[in-house]
């Protein structure tokens, strides 16, 4: 499984003021660049229901040929939530209350549906007066048109167009928007590989779209369609290393089940399950380890608690 919030906070922290020129162009006007500092974690509890929240990413900034600072907060949604526009104010009030400084709420939606808008306000009102209406920014990519995106020159655009409001027979051409824009930026080799990365998570095509894929890459010019392939040649030999150890790790732990079941007996399935969850280089110290059990006790006392076991990816 893709783990959303990881991809974009990498995205989203490394191309912090480039996200803002690109969506919040009016935020850069007295935006001091130079200054901007990323603010440890905040978590906060919901005294109601007993809950820790944790706000995505909080950075301060100084106002452009001022001394005063602000506070841009930065929340990334992967899937919709009934009560989020109350949890943005639940931020912003513990923000301003920490910090005693102005707080700039930004909220980007990242799922491809519903592709109804999202609120950009909380409200708290009366049948004779509103007492609040909290506003905060919406960037919400599955209703934004990536070819309005196409002459960005910046590297939040080709990485955030792969997932914009995309049609199914599109997804070939963006996929080649994406990295003929990203050819032209001139990136460092690690920020070229975290967009491209990106790039190529969201937009993973069949075999004959790949073809396809190629063959417009071949029309291209000679020095864009090098750098180009150089993307796309990094891609495939990352996809064949995954895949050499998702073999390796497949083999490996069905030889263990074999093994097992001849010197132990037949596993319940909860025991089968605990081991399917360890890491390669768990079952290769297990195959080992094996070789000395003589019931399923033995097991049992090997494998590491249920917190401790490699966890697939939400």
């Amino acid at each position: 499984m893709i783990d959303h919030d990881r991809l974009f906070k990498e995205l989203l922290t490394t191309f912090f003021v480039e996200f803002i020129e690109l969506f919040l162009p009016e935020v850069v006007a007295y935006l001091e660049g130079d200054s901007i500092e990323f603010i440890d974690k905040e978590v906060f509890t919901d005294v109601t229901a007993g809950e820790k929240y944790e706000a995505d990413l909080v950075v301060k900034a100084r106002f452009r040929g001022q001394e005063s600072f602000f506070l841009i907060h930065l929340e990334h949604q992967a899937r919709t939530e009934a009560d989020f526009a109350q949890r943005m104010f639940r931020y912003f009030a513990r923000l301003y209350e920490k910090f005693g400084l102005p707080v700039y709420p930004v909220a980007l939606f990242s799922y491809e549906t519903p592709v109804r808008p999202e609120p950009n306000v909380h409200q708290v009102a009366f049948p004779n007066k509103v007492v609040l209406q909290f506003n905060y920014d919406v960037i919400q990519l599955n209703r934004l048109n990536w070819r309005d995106f196409l002459r960005q020159p910046n590297p939040v655009a080709s990485a955030l167009m792969a997932k914009m409001n995309i049609a199914p027979a599109e997804r070939r051409q963006v996929k080649f928007e994406c990295l003929r824009l990203l050819a032209t930026l001139r990136l460092d080799p690690a920020r070229m590989q975290l967009i491209s990365g990106f790039i190529d998570t969201y937009l993973r095509l069949g075999a004959e779209e790949e073809k396809l894929l190629r063959d417009e890459i071949a029309k291209m010019e000679p020095v864009q369609q090098e750098e180009v392939m150089r993307i796309v040649t990094s891609w495939m030999e990352e996809g064949i290393e995954q895949g050499l150890q998702q073999g390796k790790q497949e083999a490996t732990l069905s030889l263990i089940l074999r093994q097992l079941l001849r010197r132990i007996g037949v596993l319940s399935p909860e025991l089968q399950a605990r081991i399917q969850q360890l890491s390669l280089p768990q079952l290769e110290d297990l195959a080992e380890a094996l070789l000395d059990f003589t019931k399923e006790e033995d097991l049992v006392a090997w494998l590491p608690p249920a917190s401790e076991h490699s966890q697939p990816e939400e």
